[in-house]
């Protein structure tokens, strides 16, 4: 596996056992709809469905992390959050939620939670 994805699998395991620690039920993970995924889809303590974007960097050097959710990947994960809903037949509040996770295996990272990102 490339040294990107293993960062980005680190990433979306932390960022899992994170949701888990909070209360949350992990409902899926990397569901894809066509060429568009969802890194982890869970339902937290009021049965809210949220769509979590995983976002991992070594560090900063280039910017935050959610600044990689630009307009175009929001178009996507709008385009797959709506394809999960009708094809699961959800009748449930949802949202959208960021992850971050900035550092590097061994070290304990930094885990940022931006909830309810404006679609």
């Amino acid at each position: 596996m490339a040294a990107h994805n293993e960062l980005g699998k680190w990433g979306e395991d932390l960022a899992a056992g994170y949701l888990q620690r909070k209360g949350y039920t992990i409902v899926e993970r990397d569901w894809k709809s066509g060429h568009r995924d969802i890194d982890i889809i869970a339902s937290d303590e009021n049965g809210t469905l949220v769509f979590i974007e995983v976002k991992t960097r070594r560090n900063r050097l280039f910017g935050d992390p959610e600044d990689a959710v630009d307009y175009r990947k929001l178009q996507s994960l709008r385009s797959a959050m709506n394809h999960y809903i009708k094809y699961h037949c959800i009748d449930a509040e949802v949202r959208l939620d960021i992850i971050t996770v900035v550092g590097i295996m061994g070290e304990e990272p930094e885990i940022e939670h931006i909830i309810d990102v404006a679609l």
